[in-house]
């Protein structure tokens, strides 16, 4: 299984929905709350290719997108095969 960071912030309905869909896949992940963590958001910039909106996702170092992205490749029956 890759290794799934997910960028976070305050307050934010579709980080929700992120953690919400991972969990339900059974998937661990690690969190880092721009809000929180010194120099996060501009890691998190960086690397989603100037993305500023949260969350951002990433399986291993590549970059998956935001919320909706993730939940196209659950709908498309997509994601478990990505994970592996």
């Amino acid at each position: 299984m890759k290794n799934v960071t997910i960028y976070t912030g305050p307050l934010c309905n579709y980080c929700e929905a992120a953690k919400k869909l991972l969990t339900r896949n059974n998937v661990e992940y690690k969190e880092i709350n721009i809000a929180t963590v010194e120099g996060a958001m501009d890691e998190m910039i960086t690397k989603a290719n100037g993305k500023r909106t949260i969350p951002q996702i990433f399986f291993n170092e590549q970059h998956m997108g935001g919320y909706d992205d993730v939940r196209a490749l659950e709908k498309e029956n997509k994601l478990q095969e990505l994970l592996k």
